[in-house]
């Protein structure tokens, strides 16, 4: 995630370093995301993620992700956050009020 243009950081608790080593300690250090076949990931943890987006610090919604799977998944929230937004600039076709049924 580029930082440009992002409040995000501001946003993290003044704890946020603790945090960050207790995900990174209860994780051993390595990826948490599940493979399709259900097999932990097993590559090296570099990133915090949120679990639920949003400011919920608590370590129950933190998880250790490898570059791989935090790309893939705020890639994955950043195109749905655009497709809401697109939705929502239009309404719903309506038909003509004289078409018949």
């Amino acid at each position: 995630m580029t930082w440009d243009g992002s409040d995000r950081r501001s946003r993290l608790p003044e704890n946020w370093p603790a945090l960050v080593a207790q995900v990174k300690a209860k994780a051993l250090g390595r990826c948490q995301a599940r493979l399709p076949s259900g097999v932990r990931c097993p590559r090296k943890g570099t990133d915090v993620d949120h679990i639920i987006p949003g400011d919920d610090h608590s370590l129950k919604n933190l998880r250790l992700l490898c570059p791989y799977h935090h790309d893939k998944k705020s890639s994955k929230e950043g195109r749905e956050a655009q497709n809401a937004i697109k939705r929502s600039k239009y309404r719903p076709r309506e038909d003509h009020p004289g078409q018949l049924r």
